[in-house]
């Protein structure tokens, strides 16, 4: 299993006047960890529940391993999209719920799930609803990675946790996706968290992908400058500044625009240290507001 590829093509979806994806155009490859980055509705809860089959397109099409997912029974079978509520039934045991999920997914690994559970400390004889918002959201995590599905979409599910169990989480993905590649999309505004766990990013911004591409080609875009304050204000001098951070008599200043052979020796000759931009940095300069 290497996952599903997804191509977006001039895709929108309304709800009435509300343009919440608008004319959205990428492609995604099969078997690679994406970052659906954007602010509160900027549309990305829209977009994966379209890409889930939930909702239909308005205008455009998507194609998931060439086909479209709306209302195709076998694709829908390959495709996991949770969200915060977990979409359970929260009366029932956790573990009717995990046996119901199951038999939607032929990929499920149940012994994955029973080790989940162990890490994140949640009992399988508990009810959805007894459990706080964090143990709420491990179980969407339980439920998300234990799918195994070959496109696998965790819309925010996380946001309950806190950070050592967010951080649980990061670690058991990238652990069992080594082990399992797959296409899994992670929608976030926690970019700095993220960050060293992307392969591929789409920047959405008012329902239209902003920029997308690899998470190296992204960062390239930019570059942080490290060194005296003085000399990292004249190595930025006519560059496109995205943030600054001073710490005593050192500075890190983070800019936009690539930089060429020359000034990058100029800028060691003059002791900054040249490091790679910070996708948290490139996200609030696109979007034009901080988080």
């Amino acid at each position: 299993m290497t996952g599903l590829t997804v191509e977006v093509e001039d895709l929108s979806v309304h709800y009435g006047d509300v343009r919440a994806v608008d004319h959205a155009t990428f492609t995604l490859p099969a078997g690679s960890i994406t970052g659906l980055l954007g602010r509160n509705g900027s549309g990305k809860s829209t977009l994966l529940s379209a890409l889930a089959s939930m909702l239909p397109p308005t205008s455009g099409r998507i194609l998931v391993d060439g086909e479209e997912p709306f209302e195709n029974e076998a694709l829908m079978e390959r495709i996991c999209l949770v969200r915060e509520s977990g979409d359970l039934m929260p009366d029932e045991r956790i573990s009717t719920n995990l046996a119901y999920v199951a038999t939607a997914r032929p990929t499920w690994d149940d012994d994955l799930a029973g080790r989940l559970l162990d890490s994140f400390e949640i009992d399988p004889r508990s009810k959805p609803r007894q459990l706080s918002r964090g143990g709420r959201s491990a179980l969407g995590v339980v439920v998300g990675l234990a799918s195994r599905a070959p496109l696998t979409m965790l819309d925010e599910v996380y946001l309950g946790m806190d950070a050592p169990s967010r951080y649980q989480f990061y670690e058991l993905l990238l652990e069992d996706y080594v082990e399992h590649p797959r296409t899994i999309i992670l929608s976030s505004h926690l970019i700095r968290e993220l960050d060293r766990l992307l392969e591929h990013v789409v920047v959405l911004h008012e329902g239209r992908p902003l920029l997308t591409g690899s998470a190296d080609d992204l960062r390239a875009h930019g570059a942080t400058l490290t060194g005296r304050a003085e000399d990292v204000d004249a190595a930025a001098s006519g560059l496109t500044v995205l943030a600054e951070r001073h710490l005593g008599p050192t500075k890190q200043t983070t800019v936009m625009d690539g930089l060429d052979a020359a000034q990058a020796a100029a800028m060691a000759r003059s002791g900054v240290e040249i490091g790679p931009v910070d996708l948290q940095d490139l996200f609030v300069h696109l979007t034009g507001r901080t988080q």
